[in-house]
Protein backbone atom coordinates (compact mmCIF):
# COMPACT_ATOMS: atom_id res chain seq x y z
CA UNK A 1 0.00 0.00 0.00
CA UNK A 2 2.66 2.47 0.57
CA UNK A 3 4.48 1.93 -2.14
CA UNK A 4 1.30 2.11 -4.01
CA UNK A 5 0.92 5.65 -2.41
CA UNK A 6 4.47 6.65 -3.07
CA UNK A 7 3.86 5.76 -6.54
CA UNK A 8 1.01 8.33 -7.41
CA UNK A 9 3.01 10.99 -6.05
CA UNK A 10 6.43 10.36 -7.17
CA UNK A 11 7.28 12.40 -10.45
CA UNK A 12 7.25 10.29 -13.61
CA UNK A 13 11.04 9.47 -14.31
CA UNK A 14 10.77 11.09 -17.78
CA UNK A 15 8.90 14.39 -16.37
CA UNK A 16 12.46 14.22 -13.93
CA UNK A 17 14.86 13.98 -17.04
CA UNK A 18 12.88 16.55 -18.93
CA UNK A 19 13.47 19.24 -16.44
CA UNK A 20 15.50 21.64 -17.42
CA UNK A 21 17.84 21.99 -14.47
CA UNK A 22 18.31 18.12 -14.18
CA UNK A 23 19.44 17.63 -17.77
CA UNK A 24 22.70 17.85 -17.25
CA UNK A 25 22.54 14.28 -15.56
CA UNK A 26 21.12 12.96 -18.71
CA UNK A 27 21.79 9.00 -18.78
CA UNK A 28 22.71 9.13 -15.27
CA UNK A 29 19.33 9.56 -14.81
CA UNK A 30 18.29 6.52 -16.43
CA UNK A 31 19.50 4.10 -13.61
CA UNK A 32 17.40 1.50 -12.19
CA UNK A 33 18.40 2.35 -9.35
CA UNK A 34 17.34 6.10 -8.68
CA UNK A 35 13.65 4.90 -8.88
CA UNK A 36 13.52 1.62 -6.85
CA UNK A 37 11.77 1.76 -3.62
CA UNK A 38 13.53 -0.49 -1.59
CA UNK A 39 14.81 -0.11 2.23
CA UNK A 40 18.62 1.50 1.08
CA UNK A 41 17.93 3.07 -1.96
CA UNK A 42 15.13 5.11 0.12
CA UNK A 43 16.88 5.47 3.01
CA UNK A 44 19.85 6.92 1.31
CA UNK A 45 17.54 9.78 -0.53
CA UNK A 46 15.94 10.20 3.00
CA UNK A 47 19.67 10.81 4.53
CA UNK A 48 20.73 12.95 1.04
CA UNK A 49 17.66 15.14 1.25
CA UNK A 50 17.29 15.77 4.55
CA UNK A 51 21.51 17.03 4.47
CA UNK A 52 20.40 19.42 1.86
CA UNK A 53 17.64 20.65 2.84
CA UNK A 54 19.07 22.67 6.23
CA UNK A 55 22.53 23.57 4.03
CA UNK A 56 21.91 27.64 3.42
CA UNK A 57 22.53 27.24 -0.51
CA UNK A 58 20.79 28.54 -3.55
CA UNK A 59 19.27 25.31 -5.52
CA UNK A 60 19.10 22.70 -2.98
CA UNK A 61 17.41 20.55 -5.01
CA UNK A 62 19.89 20.16 -7.66
CA UNK A 63 22.72 19.55 -5.14
CA UNK A 64 19.75 16.81 -3.84
CA UNK A 65 20.09 15.39 -7.12
CA UNK A 66 23.66 15.33 -7.91
CA UNK A 67 24.25 13.32 -4.88
CA UNK A 68 21.54 10.99 -4.96
CA UNK A 69 22.99 9.70 -8.02
CA UNK A 70 26.36 8.40 -7.12
CA UNK A 71 24.75 6.82 -4.16
CA UNK A 72 22.27 5.05 -5.82
CA UNK A 73 19.74 6.58 -3.47
CA UNK A 74 15.74 6.98 -4.33
CA UNK A 75 15.83 10.24 -6.12
CA UNK A 76 12.03 11.44 -5.95
CA UNK A 77 12.83 10.87 -2.11
CA UNK A 78 16.02 13.03 -2.03
CA UNK A 79 14.96 15.87 -4.14
CA UNK A 80 11.34 16.21 -2.51
CA UNK A 81 12.57 16.35 1.08
CA UNK A 82 14.67 19.13 0.38
CA UNK A 83 11.51 21.12 0.77
CA UNK A 84 11.67 20.64 4.44
CA UNK A 85 13.18 24.16 4.60
CA UNK A 86 10.75 25.67 2.05
CA UNK A 87 9.89 29.95 2.39
CA UNK A 88 7.63 29.28 5.33
CA UNK A 89 9.85 27.50 7.48
CA UNK A 90 12.91 28.78 6.37
CA UNK A 91 13.62 31.71 9.04
CA UNK A 92 13.09 29.35 12.27
CA UNK A 93 15.14 26.72 10.54
CA UNK A 94 18.18 29.22 9.86
CA UNK A 95 17.79 31.10 13.18
CA UNK A 96 17.93 27.74 15.12
CA UNK A 97 21.12 26.65 13.10
CA UNK A 98 22.76 29.98 13.82
CA UNK A 99 21.88 29.31 17.16
CA UNK A 100 23.54 25.92 17.41
CA UNK A 101 26.84 27.44 15.34
CA UNK A 102 26.89 30.07 17.89
CA UNK A 103 26.74 27.62 20.57
CA UNK A 104 29.48 25.13 19.12
CA UNK A 105 31.81 27.90 18.97
CA UNK A 106 31.14 29.70 22.03
CA UNK A 107 30.01 32.97 20.99
CA UNK A 108 27.01 34.77 22.25
CA UNK A 109 24.43 34.91 19.38
CA UNK A 110 23.31 37.91 18.08
CA UNK A 111 19.86 39.33 19.07
CA UNK A 112 17.21 39.86 16.79
CA UNK A 113 15.70 43.44 16.46
CA UNK A 114 12.79 44.19 17.20
CA UNK A 115 12.03 44.30 13.16
CA UNK A 116 14.39 42.50 10.89
CA UNK A 117 15.61 44.67 7.67
CA UNK A 118 17.70 43.73 4.48
CA UNK A 119 20.46 46.42 6.13
CA UNK A 120 20.60 45.25 9.73
CA UNK A 121 21.07 41.79 8.17
CA UNK A 122 24.16 42.52 5.92
CA UNK A 123 25.59 44.52 8.79
CA UNK A 124 25.87 41.23 10.78
CA UNK A 125 26.44 39.21 8.50
CA UNK A 126 30.41 39.42 8.39
CA UNK A 127 29.61 38.28 12.71
CA UNK A 128 27.15 35.94 11.94
CA UNK A 129 28.35 33.62 9.39
CA UNK A 130 30.76 31.42 10.79
CA UNK A 131 28.19 30.58 13.44
CA UNK A 132 25.48 29.83 10.86
CA UNK A 133 27.75 27.86 8.68
CA UNK A 134 28.82 25.71 11.60
CA UNK A 135 25.61 25.14 12.62
CA UNK A 136 23.64 24.36 9.31
CA UNK A 137 26.30 21.38 8.49
CA UNK A 138 26.22 20.11 12.13
CA UNK A 139 22.31 19.98 12.06
CA UNK A 140 22.56 18.93 8.51
CA UNK A 141 24.84 16.00 9.04
CA UNK A 142 22.53 14.87 12.54
CA UNK A 143 19.35 14.94 11.08
CA UNK A 144 20.41 13.35 7.64
CA UNK A 145 22.27 10.22 9.88
CA UNK A 146 19.14 10.62 12.27
CA UNK A 147 16.71 10.44 8.88
CA UNK A 148 19.06 7.69 7.14
CA UNK A 149 18.95 5.03 10.39
CA UNK A 150 15.18 6.21 11.25
CA UNK A 151 14.32 4.66 7.95
CA UNK A 152 16.40 1.64 7.98
CA UNK A 153 14.59 0.81 11.59
CA UNK A 154 11.43 2.06 10.25
CA UNK A 155 11.33 -0.28 7.53
CA UNK A 156 12.80 -3.55 9.20
CA UNK A 157 9.67 -2.55 11.85
CA UNK A 158 7.40 -2.70 9.19
CA UNK A 159 8.53 -5.42 7.52
CA UNK A 160 8.51 -7.38 10.39
CA UNK A 161 5.33 -7.18 11.24
CA UNK A 162 4.06 -7.86 8.04
CA UNK A 163 5.44 -10.74 8.14
CA UNK A 164 4.27 -11.87 11.46
CA UNK A 165 0.66 -11.03 10.40
CA UNK A 166 1.01 -13.41 7.43
CA UNK A 167 2.44 -16.18 9.31
CA UNK A 168 0.47 -15.39 12.50
CA UNK A 169 -1.47 -18.87 13.53
CA UNK A 170 -4.83 -19.23 12.94
CA UNK A 171 -7.39 -18.55 15.92
CA UNK A 172 -8.37 -21.91 17.23
CA UNK A 173 -11.53 -23.04 15.96
CA UNK A 174 -14.87 -23.27 18.12
CA UNK A 175 -16.17 -26.93 17.42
Amino acid sequence: MARRLLRRYFPAPAALRAHRSLRFLGPLLERPSLWHLNRRAVARGTCIGLFAALLPLPMQMLLAATLAVPARANLPIAVGLVWLTNPLTMPAVFYCTYKLGAWLLGVPPRQLPQGVTWEWLSNQLATMWQPFLLGSVASATVLALAGYYATLGFWRWRVGRQWRRRHKPPPPSRA
